[in-house]
């Protein structure tokens, strides 16, 4: 198959869009298929023999928030550009919308859309999308967990009504999506919990999804050899400072830990301005033993998965849950939540607790702490389960059989 992914940025350090571009470009292409990337900045980094299709945009949040408002007028020489800056400058979250606008116009104007049998689309769901697949060609869409659950979880932690406001404004996209996914007829999601979520949320029946795990490349994220766990290093991956990380509650955990035990907190990412934890590091006095890594390359993040005492997940909700399939699979322990599909990842490699429970995540990595044979036995099955659950491999050939029945099913509606 001629195979198009379209992804409306890629940036491998926040989120899990270029990883999920990558891999299962890849293991498409292994399978004998040809794949293009459409994508918007920051752009994902491919295997060789992607073709990976720049869409540029203004990319404004690479700039600080001053310049994002006081850019050259020469950038706005394009619909999607314009669109793009009034939105940010009105409080809200136009990528999507304007790189389906883009990508819509790459389809039209070059033909493009004639090249493809396939448009598989990665959770944009937005206008241009459906113009695409209106063209005539069939399309699949992944929804990895539904936007409305970021945006109830973001106005439960708001402190104003202006603050909650502006979150409505910013989440409004979700809306869209609601719309335009009721237009649409083949979807993929990440977990059972996923589905269920979605199906609620968006109001779509359950059989136009098909479940279909993230894999974790196991060539990659396996661990380092020769590496040392120390026995109080606590990692945490923070891809964005928000309610739904959960990371207020492991912070708290961290500071009733330190004052009986020397304990380290890492935290993979970067501190952000007006984050949900800003000023919560050092009110609770854990200056000295939490530290961000900033953005770090794959192999630095295995790295820090190969030393870890455990990592820790504290999210209220995840749609899949990466990070920890990776730490399993580099033999770390790992403690999580059971919020979202986070149950359906650990299993029983793991110690799951409630999420939002500062209480329980003390206890669970006390708990570790005093047990060096726990953390050996967990890191010896969390590499035997995600070695049998979360395989690119199987999630390519699975992918690839959704898009032949959308293929058929669209072949059907032109010839009826």
């Amino acid at each position: 198959m001629r195979i198009c992914l379209l992804s409306y940025r890629g940036y491998k350090y926040s989120g899990g869009q270029g990883i999920y571009v990558r891999y299962l470009s890849s293991s498409l292409q292994k399978l004998g298929h040809e794949v293009d990337v459409l994508a918007g900045p920051p752009y994902p980094e491919l295997v060789e023999g992607i073709n990976l299709v720049k869409l540029p945009s203004l990319d404004l949040y690479r700039l600080s928030e001053p310049r994002r408002l006081f850019i050259n007028p020469l950038w706005l020489n394009t619909w999607p550009n314009f669109v793009e800056w009034v939105g940010e400058c009105g409080g809200y979250f136009t990528e999507p919308k304007t790189f389906a606008m883009r990508a819509y116009n790459a389809f039209r104007q070059n033909g493009r859309g004639k090249k493809y049998d396939i448009v598989h689309d990665n959770q944009c769901i937005t206008e241009g999308i459906l113009k695409i697949h209106q063209l005539g060609i069939p399309l699949v869409t992944t929804i990895h967990h539904p936007i409305t659950i970021d945006r109830e979880l973001a106005l439960k932690a708001s402190r104003s009504m202006m603050q909650s406001w502006g979150i409505r404004r910013w989440y409004s996209f979700a809306d869209t999506q609601i719309k335009v996914a009721g237009q649409l007829s083949h979807f993929i999601t990440d977990s059972k919990h996923s589905l269920q979520e979605i199906t609620e949320s968006f109001g779509l029946a359950a059989d136009k999804f098909r479940i279909i795990y993230c894999g974790v490349d196991r060539e990659v994220f396996r661990e380092v050899p020769g590496s040392v766990r120390p026995s109080n290093r606590i990692l945490v991956i923070n891809s964005g400072d928000t309610p739904l990380k959960g990371l207020k509650y492991l912070l708290e955990a961290i500071a009733e830990i330190r004052r009986t035990k020397d304990i380290e907190l890492v935290i993979v990412g970067e501190p952000m301005k007006n984050g949900y934890t800003q000023g919560l590091i050092e009110s609770l006095k854990l200056s000295d033993c939490a530290r961000y890594t900033g953005k770090i390359d794959t192999d630095k993040l295995v790295q820090h998965y190969s030393e870890a005492t455990m990592l820790v997940v504290p999210s209220i909700y995840e749609g899949f849950g990466l990070p920890a399939a990776e730490a399993m699979a580099c033999g770390a322990p790992v403690i999580s939540t059971t919020a979202g599909a986070l149950p359906e990842v650990v299993g029983d490699a793991g110690i799951l607790v409630p999420p939002g429970d500062t209480r329980a995540i003390v206890e669970a990595i006390n708990t570790l702490l005093d047990d060096d044979n726990r953390r050996r036995q967990l890191g010896a099955l969390g590499k035997e389960r995600v070695a049998r659950l979360f395989n690119w491999d199987t999630a390519a050939k699975e992918t690839a059989e959704v898009y032949r029945d959308a293929i058929e099913k669209q072949a059907y509606v032109k010839a009826g």
